[in-house]
């Protein structure tokens, strides 16, 4: 960090002091009171004691540090580095409340608290200082805002079973795949052919089956394989469980948003799919968003997860970029409120693409209190449009589920339904 300079400027009460001062002593002079002269002699030496020390050393270099979070908070440590006597902190929480503060100058400390109410980016301290000298009489400059950031991580959340693509193409995995390997159930018995294992003759399946002396049978099996899972999240739009509070920004009264749980929902799909040995993959459908290759293992799905709680709302000039790449028989997890037609279309382009594809809708629970007839009627419009949406993506084969309800139960039957 750039060090400030280290010199300030005289502060309004100085000149007051001084003018003070000086009327007193005019007055007690003309009217021969030496008590109003005595009355204006102590500011008199003080403002004397500033212009002597000067403006320079007032200078303050501000840092945070993120210290371990307690339950329900985050703690962030606020230190001062300068050699002024006291320090003016300017303190912005969670990017709504400012608090101010008086703390010496040397080497003092404040812990801030902030409320956590959101997972994804957050920016729950923003700090900017100046020092003051000689009980105010000197001023520094403000020092640059300094910003504590932080990625709150989504709650973890079990999902249990996903659905599988209609073929599996890996060569290693939990799921047992159609061509001939070792790990499955049992496939066939067959006779023995150059590349076959000598622990796989099934000796009881030979002696009773085998048509000449030295024909030898083997017990062939499926192959385990892989799945290929895609997670795609729409980030257009955070909308809360308070429909009052749409588009004014005041996510402290909105509840549980859209993207909370896109991200509860992302969360959890890639640790299910990483345990049961598939590789995931990770894209954030709108312009320049980010995408996490895909991967298996505990590093991958700590990659995941870090990109996952590091994932916030578009801008709102944001558009949706291109179709992002997707292997060849992946099952692809779209999440998205389903508002805008975007994401339907980019669903719909994988399903025509071959791709087993599961519309997850991450919109929580509406509260309609607080809305006005005519709000009431719209909000009814627009979910009859998204409505209209899911009609769309069902014709179409696109499996749809809804995260606020049982998301577990419904990937299940979905996954037992087409094995």
């Amino acid at each position: 960090m750039t060090r400030p300079s280290m010199h300030g400027r005289w502060s309004p009460a100085l000149v007051v002091a001084i003018a003070g001062s000086i009327v007193l002593a005019v007055i007690g002079l003309l009217f021969s009171r030496p008590d109003v002269v005595a009355m204006g002699l102590p500011v008199a030496l003080w403002s004397a004691l500033a212009l002597g020390r000067g403006t320079s050393g007032v200078g303050v270099v501000p840092s945070v540090a993120s210290r371990p979070s307690a339950d329900g908070e985050l703690l962030t440590a606020i230190s001062v580095e300068s050699d002024a006597e006291m320090v003016e902190l300017v303190v912005v929480q969670s990017e709504r409340r400012t608090r101010r503060a008086i703390v010496p100058g040397a080497g003092a400390t404040v812990l801030a608290r902030s409320r956590v109410l959101h997972s994804g980016p957050a920016l729950p301290v923003q700090v900017s200082t100046r020092g003051l000298a000689l009980d105010g009489a000197v001023l520094a400059a403000p020092s640059e805002i300094v910003r504590s950031r932080r990625q709150v991580a989504p709650s973890p959340r079990t999902v249990g079973m996903l659905p599988l693509p209609r073929r599996l193409t890996g060569l290693h995995g939990s799921h047992e795949g159609r061509r001939p390997g070792r790990g499955g159930d049992f496939r066939e018995i067959h006779a023995f052919a150059p590349g076959d294992e000598l622990r796989r003759v099934d000796w009881r399946a030979t002696a009773r089956m085998a048509r000449r002396p030295g024909d030898l049978l083997v017990r062939r099996t499926h192959t385990l394989s892989d799945a290929s899972v895609v997670i795609a999240m729409d980030t257009s739009e955070d909308l809360g469980a308070v429909v009052s509070s749409w588009g004014s920004g005041d996510f402290e009264r909105s509840g549980v948003t859209s993207l909370d749980n896109a991200r509860e929902a992302a969360r959890g799909l890639a640790g299910a799919a990483i345990d049961a040995g598939d590789r995931v993959a990770l894209h954030v459908l709108m312009h320049g968003g980010r995408s996490v290759r895909s991967g298996g293992g505990s590093r991958h799905l700590a990659r995941l997860e870090a990109a996952i709680a590091a994932t916030g709302q578009a801008r709102d000039d944001a558009a949706f970029r291109r179709t992002p790449h997707v292997p060849h028989g992946s099952v692809v997890l779209v999440l998205s409120t389903f508002f805008q037609g975007a994401a339907a279309q980019t669903a719909l382009m994988w399903r025509a693409s071959g791709h087993r594809v599961v519309a997850i809708d991450v919109l929580p629970r509406l509260d309609r209190s607080r809305l006005t007839r005519p709000q009431l009627i719209g909000l009814r419009t627009v979910l009859a449009e998204r409505e209209n949406v899911f009609a769309d993506l069902h014709g179409a084969g696109v499996d749809v589920v809804t995260w606020a309800d049982d998301p577990s139960s419904a990937l299940r039957e979905i996954a037992r339904a087409r094995r």
